[in-house]
């Protein structure tokens, strides 16, 4: 599983150590008002208690309010189980042969084109990722690349617009 463990490495690089958290709050966070001890090293703990978070705001980001080592902490982070107002994502027309639509829902791995790129019928497009398995999406027109609607990175559902291709 070369892929998990290139995932894995880059958990590392992004958070650090994380493995000195308890299985539970590494799953699933910490409960209003919940405190825990991490121990970062031998002698230095840090007191972590979760006071509250924010609603929503317009941006799709919350307020998480905290206290470290008893000194109060505040953060804003991006809420990716909510939708932001106005960004429906577009789906792909069926009768309109340039639209390259999602064979299934997934997460956006890599995309291989640019707008203004002029492909081939049976090039490559973009790469998907669902439960460890890569599919990659090829174009079925020859054309020339309109618009490319998703990032590395970006969720999507069965039948979003991925990629408009104009003939």
């Amino acid at each position: 599983y070369p892929k998990v463990f290139e995932e894995f490495a880059k958990h590392q690089v992004q958070y650090d150590k994380t493995s000195m958290l308890p299985t539970p709050v590494f799953f699933y966070g910490l409960e209003s008002g919940e405190e825990i001890a991490i121990e970062i090293e031998t002698g230095k703990t840090l007191i972590v208690k979760f006071l509250t978070i924010s609603e929503p705001h317009t941006d799709g980001t919350r307020t998480v309010f905290f206290e470290l080592n008893g000194q109060p902490r505040e953060i804003s982070i991006l809420d990716k189980s909510i939708e932001i107002a106005g960004s429906k994502k577009l789906k792909a027309d069926s009768d309109n042969l340039g639209h390259v639509g999602s064979s299934m829902p997934g997460m956006v791995v890599n995309v291989a084109v640019n707008p203004g790129d002029t492909v081939k019928k049976g090039q490559k497009l973009l790469v998907l990722e669902a439960m460890k398995m890569e599919t990659t999406i090829y174009a079925e027109i020859e054309g020339k690349v309109k618009q490319v609607i998703v990032s590395p990175g970006f969720q999507v559902e069965t039948g979003d617009l991925l990629v408009d291709i104009e003939v």
